[in-house]
């Protein structure tokens, strides 16, 4: 080959040895150390965006790492492929979305290909296939049949032009995000997973979730929430039924001044039905989009529905409200209003005139003005009769003894994560394997009948799903009774799928089950990567499926995910890259310019993955530049012939020092990249390295040999970051392997001694000098020098000395 750098030929070859030789296509080996590493996979979308190849690249480089530290490395790839992008799209396009979503995926593919991933795509999945979709049906339907699914009604974002639910996030002032329609709160029924039947267990396993970072295993601590209290009761004025309300601080229970319900609540919808401005009311708050986020800063709203609780212990009369912000999917659908002790209580308590009482003062004595702002402490009860004077703990076991003891209510343990719910009332997802027979009710459809295929050619039309006009898909037997039934042409949550594929990867081809025994080789994944905007919604499903899997007998792992990497966001003058904004690059047009190596360092070099990183086109040319530079030094160091071996005894100063700095190098990259991560100091020290190199004589026999080793090194620490250049350079070096299938160097330490060693040397914590010492030089050798040195004295000189601190192969600091 020319000595060129032609990033485009040098990239062609050494993807097609990796092609040839099958290099990343693994097979189960009980002999061998696995390591299952794994990226989240990506939605079919066509184009790969810098987002992708930020996290992707991460991903390869780990895994390239590893297989160099002689493990048996398993890094798949496939698509989470239904979702409402592909009906859009179909649309738009006029276009059915499998044949859409099979052309991206084969477009994604090749782009993957050219940055040089290194995929075993014999275990691809595609979760819009069959294939794939059956094992989900078929647990469902296990899970039916355990009780772990049911079925009730549910308020959910209506969209009455398209036909269809939205998620919270879809629905924007109030309107259809693609319709702009104003949406309505409707009770639909909806299919649930008992997610909340694993809640202590998901709770509980984050403690030993060591390789996690702390702020997803918070964010998943807060989602479920997990509060004790007291579920008590109040009576209500011409009922027969109590209201039952869950309290965190039965404490302040004399400090009720209202209560409020939701919008949805029985009570509410009861006074409406004679009064026209409070069933307007009741149908503003219906039409809000209640994401429980929200709550805390939209304004409070409500409306006296003229009845009254009666306090459970003064008797006294207690005004019920109904007000926007009581959810009636969360606990009672009622709560009890304490606005001297809670900050949305008393908000809402001065806008509509209501008593604010203090019944908690703080332990320590000190004056607080509930008048003026809520006091959310815990501290010492008072104006609370029986339970005056008591601390927090005190009076929580005092109402709760009481109320069990009276019958009227009990300790309680209360859960903020709700079941999940899995319905979509749309078309492009998995089929919900259910039947409906007027005799039999809900039915699932028999193991030998799945799966239940989703009709690929179909005219979307953006208004209903397709499903609901194609009685050739709904209209079948009752699998019990075999009279004329219905089936469900709801479609599976998204979520469902991309919350086990990382199982099946380990056993794709396997027809006969969800799961092989291949998996208890491969699983759990050892190093997970995505973005943090995943870590709770899958990253908790997918935490609950393999539980799920693990007591059905189809996996012996707890968790699925050993360690986690969330990676930062790419940005392009200071905002996230978005069709938006106009601020996105199209990855592919650089790989076109300056090769994939070019882009990979850039990705890997311009921040550490768990930080934001901020888009340069300089940086991109940077590197560039740095490839040419590594390509040239290898280039004119094989000019330079045969190399004798290497003989550290002979070596002079300059040689030893380069070897030296080989050899640290080698021992820093192995702890960026093996433990820390900090991809971006290992390409640092690497080209601090080559820098040295270019700096050294050379013109000796050693000094040769002491270069080749240097750049042996280079390019061995670099190919998992930049792998098809050193897949070439290191041919060009001489060697007959491929990178890919070396091991990783390691640092000899007797390279890294040193006769002598520098040492800062400080003046009152300023640096004043550096001092060379020798390296076995005892601390008053090292004080002596130090004072000695010539730009220190000056700083000593007519000054008393009071100490002189010295840090052993560090520095000194003379205090004067």
């Amino acid at each position: 080959m020319d000595v060129t750098y032609e990033p485009e030929l040098v990239e062609q070859k050494a993807r097609a040895f990796w092609d040839d030789t099958r290099c990343f296509e693994v097979d189960e080996d009980p002999d061998k150390e696995k390591f299952y590493c794994l990226t989240m996979f990506p939605y079919p979308s066509g184009h790969l965006h810098m987002g992708h190849v930020r996290v992707f690249t991460i991903s390869d480089v780990i895994a390239r790492y590893q297989r160099m530290q002689g493990k048996h490395v398993l890094q798949p790839m496939g698509w989470d492929a239904f979702g409402m992008p592909a009906e859009n799209a179909a649309i738009k396009r006029g276009v059915p979305p499998a044949k859409w979503t099979y052309q991206n995926i084969e477009d994604m593919r090749g782009q993957f290909d050219r940055l040089g991933y290194g995929y075993d795509w014999r275990r691809e999945v595609t979760t819009c296939k069959p294939e794939y979709y059956r094992w989900e049906q078929w647990l469902f339907t296990k899970l039916f049949e355990k009780g772990l699914v049911y079925r009730k009604n549910s308020i959910v974002n209506w969209d009455p032009v398209d036909q269809t639910v939205l998620a919270n996030e879809q629905v924007i002032d109030g309107r259809g995000w693609r319709s702009d329609a104003l949406v309505e709160r409707r009770e639909i029924p909806q299919w649930f997973m008992k997610i909340t039947a694993y809640a202590d267990e998901l709770l509980e396993g984050l403690d030993h979730l060591d390789g996690w970072p702390d702020s997803v295993k918070s964010m998943q601590r807060n989602w479920i929430g997990r509060s004790e209290g007291v579920e008590l009761s109040f009576d209500v004025e011409d009922e027969e039924e109590p209201l039952s309300v869950f309290t965190t601080r039965p404490d302040t229970l004399m400090g009720v001044t209202y209560m409020a319900v939701a919008a949805e609540h029985p009570l509410a919808n009861k006074a409406a039905s004679d009064n026209a401005d409070l069933a307007a009311f009741i149908e503003e708050c219906k039409k809000m989009h209640a994401a429980e986020a929200e709550m805390e800063t939209m304004e409070k709203k409500g409306m006296p529905l003229g009845i009254s609780a009666i306090h459970p212990i003064t008797g006294q009369k207690v005004p019920l409200w109904v007000a926007n912000f009581v959810l009636m999917g969360y606990g009672t659908g009622a709560v009890m209003a304490v606005p001297g002790h809670d900050y949305r209580d008393q908000e809402f308590a001065v806008k509509h005139g209501l008593p604010i009482v203090q019944v908690v003062e703080p332990l320590d004595g000190s004056e607080i003005d509930v008048m003026k702002e809520a006091y959310v402490d815990y501290g010492r009860v008072v104006n609370s009769g029986f339970i005056d004077g008591m601390t927090f703990e005190e009076a929580f076991a005092a109402i709760a003894e009481k109320f069990e003891s009276e019958g009227r209510g009990k300790r309680t343990i209360n859960y903020r994560l709700r079941d999940w719910g899995v319905s979509r009332q749309r078309y492009w997802g998995t089929p919900i394997p259910i039947i409906y027979c007027d005799d039999c009710d809900a039915q699932p459809v028999p193991e030998d009948q799945l799966p239940v295929v989703l009709p690929e050619d179909v005219e979307v039309t953006g208004v209903g799903s397709p499903l609901k006009d194609m009685p050739e898909f709904y209209e079948v037997a009752c699998p019990k009774c075999g009279k004329p039934a219905r089936r469900e042409t709801d479609t599976f949550d998204t979520f469902v799928e991309s919350s086990w594929y990382f199982s099946r990867y380990a056993s794709p081809d396997c027809d006969t089950a969800m799961l092989d025994e291949r998996e208890a080789y491969w699983m759990p994944v050892d190093q997970y990567t995505g973005g943090v905007e995943h870590a709770i919604l899958h990253l908790l499903y997918s935490r609950f499926y393999q539980k799920l899997m693990r007591d059905f007998g189809l996996s012996g792992a707890d968790e699925p995910f050993t360690n986690l990497l969330t990676q930062g966001m790419v940005l392009k003058d200071g905002a996230k890259m978005s069709k938006n904004k106009g601020n996105t690059v199209d990855p592919q047009a650089l790989i076109d310019k300056f090769g994939a190596d070019t882009v990979r360092l850039f990705m890997m070099f311009a921040a550490p993955p768990e930080q934001a990183l901020e888009w340069s086109d300089d940086g991109v040319q940077g590197a560039s530049r740095f490839l040419k530079r590594f390509w040239n030094a290898v280039q004119a160091h094989a000019a330079k012939g045969d190399v004798p071996a290497l003989d550290p005894d002979s070596l002079n100063d300059a040689e030893r020092d380069l070897r030296r700095k080989t050899h640290q190098t080698i021992a820093k990259v192995s702890d960026d990249i093996g433990r820390r991560y900090t991809f971006n100091t290992a390409i640092a020290a690497s080209m601090e390295l080559l820098n040295a190199v270019n700096r050294s004589d050379g013109s000796s026999p050693q000094a040769v040999a002491v270069e080749r080793e240097a750049l042996d090194a280079v390019v061995l620490l670099l190919s998992p970051i930049v792998p098809h250049i050193s897949h070439e350079l290191w041919e060009v070096l001489g060697h007959t392997t491929a990178p890919v299938n070396e091991l990783w160097p390691e640092f000899d330490e007797s390279a890294l001694e040193q006769d002598t060693i520098e040492i800062v040397v400080q003046v009152n914590g300023k640096l004043r000098g550096r001092i060379s010492v020798a390296a076995d030089a005892d601390k008053g050798t090292v004080a002596r020098l130090a004072l000695a040195d010539e730009n220190v004295s000056r700083f000593v000189e007519g000054k008393d000395v009071q100490k002189t601190i010295v840090v052993p192969g560090r520095l000194v600091n003379i205090v004067v």
